[in-house]
């Protein structure tokens, strides 16, 4: 299954590592060095020129990819079906 994470971008859900949001995560000092060493190194793509309110982590044939998203993590993850309404 694809999920549309922004813009033009999907990426297959078997894909994704992880969906993390982006507020609530850089408050801890070793996710800020985690982008910022990824960004470095070329890892991540900002997907729209909008303040991104979460990234996605994927891996493809082993090589990592950052997506910074404009959608909140919330709705990426319903779009998932990853959590299913009780």
């Amino acid at each position: 299954m694809f999920l549309h994470i922004g813009g033009e971008y999907v990426v297959l859900t078997k894909n994704i590592i992880a969906i993390m949001d982006m507020e609530t995560t850089t408050v801890s000092k070793s996710t800020k060095e985690f982008l910022t060493v990824a960004e470095e190194e070329g890892f991540v793509e900002s997907i729209s020129n909008e303040i991104p309110k979460s990234f996605i982590i994927t891996e493809v044939d082993k090589k990592s990819k950052i997506f910074l998203s404009p959608i909140s993590s919330i709705t990426l993850q319903k779009r998932t079906g990853f959590f299913k309404k009780r």
